[in-house]
């Protein structure tokens, strides 16, 4: 059953509780490769999900009630988010003088049927494309996902003996072993890995994890593999280990504290995340963060300088790899780029990055 909660008692239920966790969901939406991971390793957890079977996601939008019943803070939210340069909309038009146009387009790394139609526009920008660029081409092939992995075990494994349950409280233990089974995984399956690959199976709602048991394309997969059925140019710009590399440098302290958390948020996820959902479908996008940041009204400057340090590391710094890498097949024109929504916006973001570079780039929805 959802719990759903007004506004009030969520921000009570959430205050001072759970930031780390509300970090962890933002990272969830920026690194593709925590999709590809739940591909990768769906074996361990295709059984329950298949068998519970439901693909219809519960949740309701905090931001309505909100409205409603504390339009001072609503309106706070949406003015924090107009001030972001480029905060709406999800496709964009690329051009550069006597090239062809190019499209952008912002994603969620979900296999949710109203991501995947994708806004007014795309279908056709993608169908007149030569090259198609996503975050990593390696979520078209299992076993080059997988071989990226293996190749660098110590961005998803404990090699020095440890395990995740040493690194927890026995009551944690048994509240991470509820959790985990409550999705059809055994801990004991699980418990050498580290707890960002664990935080991936918590953060998605039970019902996305059951279309990915029954073989549902999440947003940038389907992209890629249309692409490689259609004879077109695909690109990656990053690999899978350059995601989880940028994962694992947040400390580890960091990464414990927000899977411990995101088991005790339950059923509020649901709620955040068809936030998050309802947003991006409206395209709203610059208003996700400060959404998320309104929940735990209490944070004090560490928590700020915590949020810097994680947005300058997981979004900042992978947005000029993107822009860095994608420039020369922009460059020639008839490109569909498809990247987290959450790379798009802001001084920093990608849009801004590729009109430095000398693109012209305006709002297509």
């Amino acid at each position: 059953m959802t719990v759903l909660l007004r506004p009030q008692g969520l921000t009570a239920l959430l205050m001072g509780r759970f930031g780390n966790a509300l970090l962890w969901l933002l990272a969830a939406l920026h690194v593709a490769a925590l999709s590809i991971l739940l591909m990768t390793l769906f074996t361990i957890s295709e059984a329950g999900a298949a068998e519970n079977g439901d693909v219809t996601c519960g949740g309701k939008d905090i931001l309505v009630d909100m409205q409603k019943t504390d339009p001072a803070a609503y309106a706070a939210l949406v003015a924090e988010a107009e001030k972001t340069p480029n905060g709406r909309g999800t496709l964009w038009k690329i051009e550069k003088e006597g090239k062809q146009p190019s499209w952008l387009l912002g994603t969620m790394h979900l296999a949710d049927p109203r991501v995947v139609a994708m806004p007014k526009g795309a279908k056709e920008a993608f169908a007149n494309a030569q090259t198609v660029i996503v975050e990593s081409d390696e979520i078209t092939d299992e076993k080059k996902a997988t071989g990226s992995l293996l190749a660098k075990p110590e961005l998803t494994m404990f090699l020095d003996g440890k395990s995740m349950t040493d690194m927890l409280s026995k009551e944690d233990v048994a509240k991470l072993e509820r959790g985990l089974k409550e999705r059809g995984i055994p801990l004991n399956a699980v418990m050498k890995m580290k707890p960002w690959i664990l935080s991936s199976f918590v953060a998605l709602p039970a019902c996305e994890l059951a279309r990915k048991a029954k073989g549902a394309e999440f947003l940038d997969m389907k992209l890629a593999n249309d692409a490689l059925k259609q004879g077109k140019h695909l690109v990656g710009l990053e690999t899978v280990a350059e995601q989880l590399t940028a994962m694992s440098e947040l400390p580890m302290t960091f990464h414990v504290q927000s899977l411990i958390e995101m088991l005790d948020m339950g059923d509020k996820m649901e709620d955040l995340m068809a936030t998050m959902i309802d947003l991006y479908l409206k395209g709203e996008i610059a208003t996700i963060t400060p959404m998320m940041k309104s929940i735990d009204p209490t944070k004090d400057k560490n928590s700020d300088d915590g949020y810097a340090a994680f947005e300058q590391r997981l979004i900042t710094d992978r947005n000029h790899v993107m822009a860095d890498r994608a420039d020369h097949y922009l460059d020639e024109g008839g490109v569909f780029m498809a990247v987290g929504a959450l790379h798009l916006p802001g001084n920093e973001g990608v849009i801004e990055l590729l009109r430095k570079k000398g693109f012209t780039l305006s709002p297509a929805n």
